[in-house]
């Protein structure tokens, strides 16, 4: 079995790194920068994972291929977007007595696709949740992004919500969840060693 290459990294390492990433992606509207995550994240639980893979034109090199950002997500939140976020998942979500991880951002570079990295991220993600004392995992995408959406179906995430966009379904939104226990960490299915970003 293929081995994952992981690396946790602490906010401030892990901040610039992002934003270097998500240049990668065409797709992405409003790319993260390291000032926002710095923002977001510097008070909350919080975790940030890159895949690392031989590059294709030099094997014995190790580049960044993959990644995910997570955070905590509590019942009454004061900044606008994460404000907006909990009061859409109110209804679905039971904030009280439990803990919520919201799984952010995250994507795998196009030529690397395919090779179970996402896969290998998200069952770390739910790994150190669970480590954590987080009782589920929500994570929030477009009816647009069909790929995202067959991702998140492939790792059992379960729709919550489905919020209609008045003009446009594409723009409509996706809100899906998981619950994490011991018997969801004896389903993961990738072999991955984790490291401490130097």
């Amino acid at each position: 079995m293929h081995q994952h290459l992981i690396q946790q990294f602490t906010l401030d390492r892990g901040a610039p790194e992002i934003e270097y990433m998500e240049q990668f992606f065409a797709e992405f509207e409003e790319k993260k920068l390291a000032h926002e995550l710095l923002r977001r994240l510097s008070n909350r639980r919080h975790l940030i994972l890159i895949s690392m893979a031989p590059a294709l034109d030099e094997p014995d090199h190790l580049v960044p291929v993959a990644f995910k950002v997570g955070h905590e997500l509590r019942a009454v939140e004061t900044d606008g977007p994460l404000l907006d976020l909990a009061w859409h998942l109110n209804d679905c979500v039971n904030f009280s007595e439990r803990k919520v991880f919201y799984s952010w951002i995250g994507g795998t570079r196009k030529e690397w696709r395919g090779q179970g990295h996402y896969r290998a991220l998200t069952e770390q993600q739910e790994e150190w949740a669970h480590s954590q004392g987080f009782d589920e995992i929500v994570v929030k995408t477009k009816n647009k992004f069909h790929a995202m959406r067959a991702t998140l179906d492939h790792l059992n995430f379960d729709v919550l919500k489905f919020e209609r966009h008045p003009f446009d379904n594409s723009e409509s939104k996706v809100y899906l969840h998981k619950l994490i226990s011991p018997e969801l960490l004896r389903a993961h299915l990738t072999s991955r060693v984790v490291q401490e970003a130097a």
